[in-house]
């Protein structure tokens, strides 16, 4: 398997999966954004996108789907939910959440507040912060009373949900989640294949491989 990716993309969930799991895998680190500053990469993937998944002939781009795969494939339920359990729906809707819900507005907020920032653009920027916030009470609701989204027990659900925090974090949005997501955050963040997979970005980074070569 390859994953291509960049430093805290939403490729980070793939990643952090793999590491999860302990499964073998290439990774490539590219510098953001990928389609201008990794040459040729978009005659591997012709969205320039990261992520890109690899395995065999298997080729994936979306974040949450490759994890779905990865347990599905290699029947690592320990990290999911199998459909007959009474949870299977609640694990496929926080899967789908994490994107559909989450991260979407984030996205927004990001191209007008840093990407593509001036006065205008800022306040709908802003107004997507707003909109990410209040769409995170489902969430709050539910780490208020349980460690993990799903079985009482960590899947990939919580890392498909638990980066759009991690990238609230990044975007300095954190400081207005509620006690309990935070918390629920630093939980993901102690774990071994969160740890893990942080350490393995840094160590497969274009500048050390450029001094390695």
């Amino acid at each position: 398997m390859k994953l291509w990716h960049c430093h805290d993309a939403r490729s980070l969930r793939a990643l952090w999966a793999l590491e999860e799991m302990q499964l073998d895998y290439d990774l490539e680190v590219m510098p953001f954004p990928p389609r201008f500053l990794h040459e040729g990469y978009k005659d591997i993937n012709v969205l320039g996108t990261v992520p890109y998944f690899e395995d065999g002939t298997t080729q994936m781009t979306e974040s949450t789907g490759i994890c779905h795969y990865l347990v599905e494939k290699y029947q690592q339920y320990e990290f999911g939910l199998r459909s007959d359990h009474p949870e299977y729906g609640n694990y496929l809707n926080w899967l789908y959440h994490s994107d559909a819900t989450l991260t979407f507005p984030q996205t927004i907020f990001l191209r007008y507040t840093r990407l593509e920032p001036d006065e205008t653009k800022a306040m709908v920027g802003n107004d997507y912060r707003k909109w990410y916030l209040a769409r995170l009470r489902m969430l709050n609701n539910r780490v208020a009373e349980h460690d993990y989204l799903v079985a009482d027990r960590f899947t990939i659900a919580d890392i498909a949900c638990g980066y759009a925090l991690l990238l609230g974090e990044s975007l300095g949005i954190a400081e207005d989640y509620k006690p309990q997501a935070q918390a629920y955050l630093e939980r993901l963040k102690a774990r071994d294949g969160f740890i893990r997979a942080q350490q393995a970005q840094v160590q497969h980074a274009p500048a050390a491989n450029q001094s390695s070569s």
